[in-house]
């Protein structure tokens, strides 16, 4: 089973909020997900991003692939580079 870190649409027409869940690749964007890292609401100014750097960590290590949007969100939190350094600290 592939799993992707993406984002997850909630909120009302013209009101986007996303979750950003773990979920299956070949589910819908909207549909089932194995558990919710975070939240990104764009809407504010400016965006708000909540992530739980626990969660995610737990599943980039093991081996779920972020979207774009969700890996530049990541990255701008400063998880991306977490994750890199440690899978150099553990030489995979």
């Amino acid at each position: 089973m592939a799993v992707k870190l993406r984002l997850k649409r909630m909120g009302a027409k013209q009101r986007p909020f996303y979750r950003i869940v773990a979920a299956d690749s070949r589910s819908p964007r909207d549909g089932r997900f194995l558990e919710t890292v975070g939240t990104y609401n764009p809407i504010t100014n400016p965006a708000e991003v909540k992530i739980d750097e626990e969660k995610t960590m737990y599943w980039l290590k093991n081996g779920a692939i972020p979207t774009e949007t969700v890996r530049n969100l990541l990255s701008k939190q400063g998880i991306m580079k977490k994750f890199a350094e440690t899978k150099v600290k553990s030489g995979k």
